[in-house]
């Protein structure tokens, strides 16, 4: 039988030192903090007292770690799925504020809808919406937690509320180790629930696509 409530899990905070965009570079793991929230959110999803059968994340370091306890508390092995990384970027590992000041880079922002400087937001939903059926479908009963980035789950949040994909990066509702839930009804994604476990106060959050 299928699922029966699938969650949405951001990463926890990024050790960025630098304060770059770094999208899907190597080698950006979670800070001590990051570690915290990862665990916070773990601890929400316990807190439902739902059994959860399937845990999936991003292959990027900062998914797989933000993964661990939830693979901890509920005795999962992580799956990888390359559906549920990070977009691609052209800004990738520079830091946006003085990007944008250089007039080289404005042709990136030409189409701010598709987007221009990046993967576009259709495909995202696309295999975002692929993986989520995909895990849906396939689990043995219980919930579904998947351990993925900032747009990708707010880019879902967009399409399964039927509101423009167009929109401020700055204005996401997504926050670190935030958990997003959705059921599947009449074979149509609806959002149930929306959380911030972790505690974010300081956090550094200008690594997200």
């Amino acid at each position: 039988m299928p699922a029966a409530r699938l969650h949405l899990v951001r990463h926890g905070e990024v050790h960025n030192p630098a304060r770059v965009l770094y999208g899907r570079l190597p080698g950006y793991g979670l800070s001590a903090d990051g570690r915290r929230m990862a665990r916070q959110a773990a601890e929400y999803v316990t807190s439902l007292e739902r059994p959860v059968s399937t845990l999936i994340c991003s292959p990027l370091q900062r998914a797989k770690e933000s993964a661990e306890p939830f693979a901890e508390m509920f005795g999962l092995e992580p799956v990888i799925d390359e559906r549920v990384i990070e977009p691609t970027n052209v800004f990738e590992g520079k830091r946006m504020a003085i990007a944008l000041v250089n007039p080289w880079n404005w042709r990136h922002l030409r189409k701010p809808a598709l987007p221009s400087w990046g993967e576009p937001y259709a495909d995202v939903v696309g295999r975002m919406n692929s993986a989520m059926t995909h895990a849906w479908d396939a689990a043995d009963a219980g919930d579904v937690v998947i351990v993925s980035h900032q747009l990708p789950i707010w880019i879902t949040h967009l399409a399964v509320a039927a509101l423009p994909l167009r929109h401020d990066p700055r204005e996401r509702r997504c926050a670190l180790s935030s958990v997003t839930s959705f059921e599947m009804v009449d074979k149509k994604w609806t959002e149930i629930a929306y959380a911030e476990p972790a505690s974010t106060a300081g956090a550094v959050d200008v690594g997200a696509v």
